[in-house]
């Protein structure tokens, strides 16, 4: 299990990367218009640098939503390979099933 301070950090980081979604979209398209004045893109720039840090995309973690484990992440089941592999023996993921030999 995760610390719960990461998951709640993580969050976090999603609903600012939601806010704050447009206005880097906007921000992107002025800084890669090629009709812009040099002085424009530098104060588009400069309001892109004064966005929090963690409002931006890359900064986000996917975690399990069973334990909060951020590494070993399957985006198909939205768990770990841990919790996968532990269902899979329960059998309670469909069409999944753990082979032996």
């Amino acid at each position: 299990m995760a610390k719960t301070s990461q998951i709640h950090r993580d969050r976090k980081r999603k609903a600012l990367i939601q806010k704050y979604a447009a206005k880097r979209a906007e921000l992107r398209k002025r800084l890669k218009d090629p009709n812009l004045e040099i002085e424009d893109k530098l104060a588009a720039q400069e309001e892109f640098a004064k966005l929090p840090r963690n409002s931006c995309p890359t900064r986000w973690n996917n975690r399990c939503a069973l334990s909060g484990r951020s590494r070993g992440y399957y985006r198909k089941f939205g768990i770990s390979r841990i919790a996968l592999r532990d269902l899979a023996l329960k059998g309670q993921v469909p069409g999944v099933r753990k082979s032996s030999w």
